[in-house]
């Protein structure tokens, strides 16, 4: 069986992810906190981030930025999800051959 985790992100108990997605407390802390769920909604997250704020992920300062901006997207005061939020279906609301993004939540900072 899965192990379980109360996913701060969603709200609810759901099963973890196998092990820390990467070293450190942080990798630590989503592993203890954070569903598999909620951590599949990072890629795009991510894609949006880095894209909207042009980072060059072979500079040092960008991972430091994405790294806050993950540490916020997970835990930040507005990480968590609307009330009544629910995945969409795979492929919902898209064309098969559509460009561009699922928007996430903007994020201050």
């Amino acid at each position: 069986m899965a192990r379980t985790v109360y996913c701060v992100k969603l709200g609810r108990e759901l099963p973890g992810l196998e092990k820390p997605p990467f070293p450190g407390s942080l990798g630590q802390r989503i592993y203890e906190q954070i569903s598999q769920q909620a951590y599949d909604l990072w890629p795009a997250q991510s894609t949006l981030i880095i894209n909207h704020y042009s980072l060059n992920m072979a500079d040092p300062e960008a991972r430091t930025i994405l790294r806050e901006q993950m540490e916020d997207f997970f835990f930040g005061q507005d990480a968590a999800m609307p009330e009544g939020w629910a995945p969409e279906a795979a492929g919902a609301g898209t064309a098969p051959n559509s460009k561009g993004g699922g928007g996430g939540a903007s994020r201050k900072k």
